[in-house]
């Protein structure tokens, strides 16, 4: 009899930690994530299912207590339960036109954290992330380095940085460098 293989899922960024008393990097923790396409017909109907404002301004964010919804076009949000919610179950039935693809397994979050976190994202990051031009709960679809992130802003010396998961070793390993650099 032949023994069967399971194969277990690993985080890319497992075990690993950065930062100084600069900026501090952590990995945030597994979360559900919802890529939503939909007009703005829809948008009450898939707000009201998914228990969160859906953002129409530009550059917004909405939520908190581990549920945001981003904006990063017209007609496109990320939404991310980190309360282990199923997003895509909660929009079973409701009768709108929309498009929802389950992401949790293609992102990461990395959390920057500290008086110079902004400085530290600015190693690889080109936009203006002074507090008067990005300010708290502003959200943007930029680059770091060679990588598209979805940066949002959730406190004065807090950001959350969204990568795809196979670019989440060069994501950090940037940070982390842009920490040391900082530094001095």
């Amino acid at each position: 009899m032949a023994e069967e293989f399971v194969a277990e899922r690993t985080l890319p960024l497992e075990g690993v930690y950065g930062g100084s008393g600069l900026a501090r990097l952590t990995v945030a923790a597994p979360a559900s994530r919802l890529s939503l396409r939909a007009g703005e017909d829809a948008l009450q109907a898939l707000g009201a299912a998914l228990e969160i404002d859906l953002p129409v301004a530009p550059l917004t964010a909405s939520g908190d207590n581990g549920r945001y919804a981003f904006w990063l076009g017209p007609d496109e949000w990320l939404v991310i339960d980190e309360n282990g919610g199923d997003l895509i179950q909660r929009l079973r039935g409701v009768e709108v036109l929309h498009s929802a693809v389950d992401v949790s397994h293609r992102n990461i979050a990395v959390m920057v954290d500290g008086p110079g976190a902004a400085e530290v994202l600015n190693a690889a990051c080109p936009m203006d992330l002074r507090l008067e031009k990005f300010p708290v709960g502003k959200v943007a679809r930029t680059v770091l380095g060679k990588a598209e992130i979805v940066l949002f802003r959730q406190a004065e010396t807090a950001f959350r940085l969204e990568c795809w998961r196979s670019f989440a070793p060069y994501v950090f390993g940037l940070l982390d460098q842009g920490v040391r650099d900082a530094a001095y």
